[in-house]
């Protein structure tokens, strides 16, 4: 009998520590992302004091261009420049080919679904989204739409200016609720409602 039930135990055994690991990968990525948006919030006051180059740790090779607040969802990230995969494990990245949030044109950020931009499908038409830039400004932008396109084919045009002059788009994967990868992408546009020089 105890040589019928070990078979049973061993695959037991090995599924809770296959359990285990999964559960654990699946907390580490949200883990990573919280601990890293704390290092970017000091990166960030750095940059705002007029640093450089300010990095979040030593050896990083990102650094910090924008903070994103969503008022009625009480969300906010540090907007680090360029949207690599090295870059978007830590936060939402702005895609260096589009011009700078606030410009003449729409600005590109994107990030994970699970981890920054996790809430992305629960903004709605007229939210208002703030992005503060390392100068001090406060560009004011509301949202106008969301659409699900296909990552080859977003529609998106950094010359595309909207009715304002300055657009922002915000990226991410989709299913929101999916885990593996996805050639769809959720894509909330905003138009730029008024721009504010002065600290935060």
């Amino acid at each position: 009998m105890n040589r019928r039930l070990t078979p049973v135990r061993g695959l037991a055994f090995a599924l809770g520590a296959i359990g285990a690991v999964l559960i654990g990968s699946a907390a580490y990525i949200p883990a990573k992302a919280a601990l890293a948006q704390v290092l970017l919030e000091r990166a960030w006051a750095k940059a705002r004091a007029g640093e450089e180059s300010a990095k979040p740790w030593p050896w990083a090779d990102i650094t910090p261009i924008a903070k994103l607040e969503i008022p009625r969802l009480d969300r906010r990230a540090i907007v680090l420049e360029g949207a690599s995969g090295a870059a978007m494990a830590f936060g939402p990245g702005h895609m260096e080919n589009t011009p700078k949030i606030g410009s003449h044109g729409t600005a590109i950020v994107a990030a994970h679904r699970d981890t920054d931009f996790e809430f992305l499908g629960e903004l709605s038409a007229g939210d208002r989204i703030v992005a503060v830039t390392t100068d001090g400004r406060r560009h004011l932008f509301k949202m106008v739409e969301a659409r699900i396109v296909r990552a080859d084919a977003s529609g998106l045009d950094p010359e595309e200016t909207g009715p304002t002059g300055a657009r922002l788009a915000l990226v991410t994967c989709y299913p929101f609720r999916g885990v593996l990868h996805s050639p769809l992408r959720y894509v909330v546009i905003a138009d730029r409602e008024t721009e504010v020089s002065g600290k935060e």
